[in-house]
């Protein structure tokens, strides 16, 4: 693993680079899948889901087997996926917004309407092993934000997923995974409904999907690669090692960085990786061509780094350094709060924005799975308070019309007088 000075700007930036990766290969190929699934229906999407993801059989896991599959799982595993389920519920039920009713003015009420959306689309991934992770941080937020009816898509579900979905209390579960899945939930297809959101991570086929439907269906985010950064000055060398290559195994593309103003640290950091990498697989893959460790000036360097970077994952060695990370997905403070706790157990949501992304958005959690709608209420006393500010505004903007709406109600009307009653 590197380890270089803050003042080589080029290392510096390499590393904390936001790495989208658009392969316009696997871009086309997924526009081609979503439109041929849109206009050929189940006929398509069963090609594909044969071709693609060896299935045979039906699409659809009835309940019933759900429970068939779930039965082999160890009690332990079961006792995980509920205490996992316990938290990710209990945090997700106090991000569900409120809604509420002001008087602005005399005569004059806004109120917020929290509406559920009416059917979620979950995506649960399956490369090398099936996440069922995944489905408890995407169903339970959604349900916990009242949403009527789940649906999960996972190319391979295992004893684990299924175990997760009764868990989670979903409602249907198809045996269907990548591009095809996310224009099925998208559009809709006869076995599949059509959804009003599609939620979860996925490879890049999943992602370029998702982009493709997004004018017409709401996602999540665009999943890129993922990534950590670690901002520390102390702690044990072997668990800073050990917290970068949980998350450097996701992917050869994943991002796993150390900043500090400790050289010592960052080399202890460093000898630690090589100690602990493995032969083979992504990990290694990924230190070696995205892993790195930053040495700082100052610690004001450090963290304007880290805001920089905007990483879906921030370890901070201490509440000080917390307290002025303003990007990122999630942040996880002290030696103590392992990342890869809050991938399964702490309640929080593993769902997080990458590549830059976290400059503009959290992660997922139970406010997405809603609309907040403003219903207003004007009485006439209401109106005549501020029909002038709104007919100077109308008019200042060339609309005409708009300004007349408001004189022919509160009697200023410029149209003949027989024109201007009700």
């Amino acid at each position: 693993m590197r380890v270089v000075p803050s003042s080589n700007r080029r290392a510096v930036t390499a590393l904390l680079a936001a790495t989208r990766i658009r392969d316009r290969v696997t871009e086309r190929a997924a526009a081609a899948i979503v439109e041929r699934v849109r206009g050929g229906g189940d006929a398509a999407l069963r090609r594909y889901a044969r071709d693609l993801d060896g299935l045979t059989g039906p699409l659809e896991v009835p309940r019933a087997g759900w429970e068939h599959e779930a039965s082999v799982l160890p009690p332990s595993v079961r006792r995980a996926i509920a205490g996992a389920a316990r938290h990710i519920r209990s945090v997700s039920k106090k991000q569900v917004p409120r809604g509420w009713r002001h008087q602005v003015a005399p005569g004059i009420t806004v109120e917020q309407r929290v509406v559920p959306l009416a059917r979620v689309g979950c995506y649960v991934p399956a490369g090398r092993y099936p996440l069922p992770s995944s489905l408890l941080m995407t169903a339970i937020p959604a349900r916990a934000a009242g949403v009527d009816q789940i649906v999960v898509c996972c190319p391979r579900p295992d004893a684990a997923v299924y175990a997760s979905a009764l868990e989670a209390g979903i409602d249907r579960l198809f045996r269907i995974g990548g591009a095809h899945a996310i224009a099925a939930m998208a559009y809709g297809t006869g076995a599949v409904p059509r959804v009003d959101k599609i939620v979860g991570p996925g490879n890049r086929w999943v992602s370029a999907a998702k982009s493709l439907v997004a004018a017409d269906c709401g996602i999540d985010f665009y999943a890129g690669p993922t990534e950590i950064l670690i901002v520390t000055n102390s702690g044990p060398a072997n668990w800073i090692a050990a917290d970068l290559l949980a998350q450097a195994e996701h992917d050869p593309d994943a991002r796993a960085v150390l900043i500090t103003t400790n050289r010592r640290l960052a080399e202890r950091v460093a000898d630690e990786v090589e100690r602990q990498m493995p032969e083979t697989g992504p990990a290694r893959q990924s230190i070696n061509s995205h892993g790195g460790a930053i040495v700082c000036r100052s610690q004001a360097e450090a963290i304007a780094l880290v805001n920089q970077a905007a990483s879906e994952h921030v370890v901070a060695g201490s509440e000080a350094i917390a307290g002025r990370v303003l990007n990122a997905g999630a942040v996880f403070i002290g030696a103590w709060t392992a990342q890869v706790a809050g991938d399964y157990a702490i309640g929080s949501n593993h769902v997080l924005p990458t590549a830059g992304a976290a400059r503009y958005r959290g992660g997922l959690n139970a406010a997405d799975f809603v609309k907040l709608i403003s219903v207003q209420r004007v009485t006439k006393r209401g109106l005549n308070r501020i029909g002038k500010t709104i007919t100077a505004l109308a008019r200042a903007e060339g609309l005409e019309q708009h300004a007349r709406s408001i004189d022919i109600r509160t009697g200023n009307c410029r149209l003949p007088t027989a024109n201007c009653t009700l």
